[in-house]
Formats: C-alpha cells, structure tokens, sequence
C-alpha cells in the first residue's frame, strides 16, 4: 500500500479534470437512419423543423409531434430548455452547432428574481415564492455556490410533525433555524389507498402535485442576494418509460428528480456524452415506514432521485463517457423489486466520472416472495473514475451510512459474468464498495481498480449473506492484503491518504 503523496494527488486529479474537460467538450457524432428535426430557442413551433433555419422551438412540440423509429431530436448548443421530454421508441434525442451542450433545466423559470419572493416572516427572515411549484428537493444558487438544507417533516393524523419526535406539531419558523432552509408544503390532496399494510390519509406526490415554498434567507429577498436559483423539483428530463432503443447523447441536464428514467423492461437504451448534475432529494411517498430511516413511523418520508435509472428488466442498457455530479441517490443504476421473472442483461457503465454523489453506481436485485427465475448478466462498470462519494449535497440524508461508489444493497444479486475492472475509486465518506449477494458466485469479479481511501474509512463489504452479512472492512494499513484476498483484486493499486 502507498502514501497518497501530493504528486500522486495532483495526478489523480489532473485526470479527473482532463475527463470532465473531454466529455464537457466531446463532439456530436450521431448518425440517424431517418428525419433529422431541430430545436431552437429562436426557433417557430410552426416551422416544420427539419433544418435549422426552419426549427422548432419548445419542448411541447417536441413531445406532440408524431416521431417514428430512426428519427433525431437535435437541440442547438448554448440553448436553455425548461421541461421534461417523453422519449419515444427507437428516436436519438442530441445536439447541433457550436458552444456548450443544450441545457435541460427542471423548473419553468431561474426564482432569481425580487418579484417572485414575498416576505411572510421578518422576524425569522422567511421567505414565501409568490407561484405554485412542484415538490423542491433542494435550491440551489448561484450554479452550486451554495445549496438549501430541506426540511421533511413526517405527516400524521392530519398534520405536519417533527420527523425526530413525532409528538411534537412541526412549526415552520422554529424548525428554519438555518440560512437558506426549505419547506415545501402540500397536504392539497390526500390518498386513504392502502399500500404495504397501511390505511391512512397522507398526502399524495408525483409530477402534479403543486405546494407552496417556503425559504429562509436571512439577507433579505433572495432575488435581489442571488443571480441565479434553480429549483431541484420532481420532474425527469428524458421520460423513456418502456420505450425501446432511445439514445440520448450530448446533453446537459440539471435540476430534475431524475436525469434519465426508464421502466419495465427496457431494450436499447444508450446515455452517452452527457452532463448530469444536482439531481433528487424529492419526495418520493409518505407512505409506511421509510427503510432509510427506521426509527422512524408511518407517514415519515421517504426521499429519492437518480442521474440516470432503470427500474425492472433491461438488455443492451448503456451509460457511457458522461459527467454526473451532485445525485442523491445514485448517478446511474439499474435496480428492481420482483416477485416475477425479470432478466438484467449486457449493462455497461464505461469511462464516466462520478463525483460527489451518494452512490456512485447503485444495482441491485430483490427477488420476492420465493422467485428465484431472475438474473442479472453480462454486466461491465469499467473505465470510471468514481469520486467523493456521500461528500455532496445528498449527504444531508438521515441515514448517513449508507454511500458507496458502488452500492449492491443485500438482496439476492443473482449474477453471472459481472466485472468490475480498470475504475478508480477516490475516497468515500462511508464504504467505497458493497458488494454483496444471497451467493458467492453472484458477486462479481475485480481487477486492475484503483482505490483511494482514508486510513480508519471504510473499504466496505464483499461475499455472500447465505448465513450472515460479510464482515464491514475497516481502510488500514493491510487493506491491500483485504483487496486482494478478500474482494479479489489482486492486480489493484491502492492508496492511503493520512489525516
């Protein structure tokens, strides 16, 4: 094992920064079988869209025009969209011309701006968004200078409670004890569905529920202290769902729940040459118990948020050459809950650099209720430069003991042919990896990684939990030896950083 010096440092950094630098600057290089169709923010949504000259300008065209397999959706570069896209079957959705990536933002406007604030408590500097918004996982201003912590209170009997005792009546301008809290507040719509065993009214969420933002901002009005603030809100900038054969390359997406969701059984999805950055922390239901924070009861809230996800079965799921930073929960991951047959299927995460989220890749397999049918295969993470995992924004979580550059969660994994090779893991706040399946033979194979990590950190866990959980490995000064003997690397670089 060998001293992270500050030449090492300076190099492991350098080729992070050269990584940014050549997927922020990567060229567009698509090829499509079928109509080319352009967006521009000067563009006319009357034009036909198919040359430049001629193109489109909104998102709601995009998404109401009729668009068949082999087609493109070309963004102009240096552009700024507000909205979500519904991805359709087998169409590549990139960019043209020259300047930076086209930019994908979650909210409807930048809240910079004096007139959209009215004060509703001088006394405790609080601040109310004059519009109605979709649930806030964060503000964040001036381009991630500085973020909002969110305050989630549980919801019970009717009303708002204190998460930590929930005894106690949540009351807003006690509980923004700090500069730049938030509260978003909805309670508009109620659901009594039963869900997980549980019969009771809590409040519904998703993409049309509409509350109030409450921000305290002890400068005075927040539009006139910032130049800019964007709203993380609950809304995803590629909607795939269940369409097949979608690619999405060279965009810059920011402030959603999630950069790139897809769902069922996803065939043919390619993420390539994107910009992903302050993703999540949304509401995702009030519903039960919230698994990361256990102590606590029903109706306590359970928050989430992925750069990009698919959730069930996929084959042939790429996410390759893109920079994503600032994700609570993971930057990509393919993850699902079954109690059918569900096959996960030639998967390759390659050449991305991941910084500051709390996982970097997340997978994982939870076979229910006796199913035994389901397998994941063929699947390679290699190439990635993994940084600073649970040391970002979404640390703000409850449950702090959970970030890993790579997250399995113990369910049963089955897998076959899985390899993680050739990465460089650089520091985590908690585990670097948790790597853990119902078999040994599920758990995949390692080589050639680099690892990086503070002595007395965590290097994380690795093995079956047919009888009990692998043992919580502790970074010291025989990690080396732990790497090779027990994770299986026997050709890994390994650094310690001291203090």
């Amino acid at each position: 094992m060998i001293k992270l010096t500050k030449e090492l440092k300076d190099k492991y950094d350098a080729l992070s920064e050269k990584r940014k630098c050549d997927i922020l600057d990567c060229k567009d290089d698509l090829k499509i079988e079928g109509t080319a169709y352009y967006v521009s923010a000067d563009g006319d949504d009357l034009n036909d869209g198919k040359t430049p000259e001629s193109a489109w300008k909104t998102l709601e065209r995009v998404n109401g025009s009729y668009l068949i397999s082999g087609d493109g959706i070309f963004f102009r570069r240096g552009d700024l969209y507000r909205g979500e896209i519904y991805a359709r079957p087998g169409v590549t959705y990139g960019a043209y011309g020259e300047g930076d990536k086209p930019k994908f933002y979650g909210w409807d406007e930048d809240l910079a701006d004096p007139l959209l604030w009215n004060e509703v408590d001088a006394k405790h500097h609080i601040w109310k968004y004059t519009k109605k918004i979709l649930d806030v996982g964060t503000l964040v201003f001036n381009k991630g200078a500085a973020h909002s912590r969110k305050l989630i209170p549980t919801y019970k009997n009717l009303e708002f409670v204190c998460r930590e005792d929930e005894n106690k009546i949540f009351d807003m301008k006690t509980e923004m004890s700090e500069d730049l809290d938030i509260f978003w507040r909805f309670d508009g719509l109620l659901t009594r569905e039963e869900w997980r065993g549980e019969n009771f009214p809590v409040p519904c969420t998703g993409n049309n529920c509409y509350g109030d933002l409450y921000l305290r901002c002890d400068g005075g009005n927040p539009g006139d202290i910032f130049e800019s603030i964007e709203a993380i809100v609950f809304r995803c900038a590629f909607r795939v769902g269940k369409s097949s054969n979608v690619r999405i390359d060279n965009i810059c997406m920011k402030y959603f729940c999630f950069g790139v969701t897809a769902s069922g059984h996803s065939v043919g999805l390619h993420v390539t040459n994107c910009e992903i950055g302050w993703i999540g922390g949304n509401i995702q239901h009030y519903y039960g118990i919230d698994p990361n924070f256990p102590q606590g009861r029903r109706g306590t809230v359970t928050r989430f948020g992925n750069g990009v996800e698919i959730y069930g079965g996929c084959e042939d799921y790429t996410v390759s050459n893109c920079y994503v930073y600032q994700v609570y929960d993971a930057a990509m991951t393919h993850q699902v809950s079954t109690g059918k047959k569900v096959v996960m299927k030639n998967i390759r995460y390659t050449d991305n650099l991941i910084e500051r989220c709390v996982y970097g890749i997340e997978y994982f397999l939870d076979q229910a209720k006796g199913e035994r049918e389901s397998l994941m295969e063929d699947v390679i993470m290699s190439g990635n430069i993994i940084r600073l995992s649970g040391y970002g924004w979404g640390q703000q979580r409850h449950n702090k003991d959970t970030p890993a550059h790579i997250k399995s969660w113990s369910y049963t994994n089955t897998a076959r042919n899985y390899v993680i090779k050739d990465n460089v893991f650089d520091q985590s706040a908690y585990r670097m990896l948790h790597l853990v399946a119902e078999k040994e033979e599920f758990c995949p194979m390692l080589s050639d990684n680099t690892y990086i990590q503070h002595l007395g950190g965590m290097l994380g866990q690795y093995g079956a939990k047919e009888t009990r959980e692998p043992d919580s490995l502790i970074f010291d000064e025989d990690s080396d030896e732990k790497i090779m003997s027990v994770f299986g690397d026997k050709s890994a670089k390994v650094y310690y950083v001291e203090g």
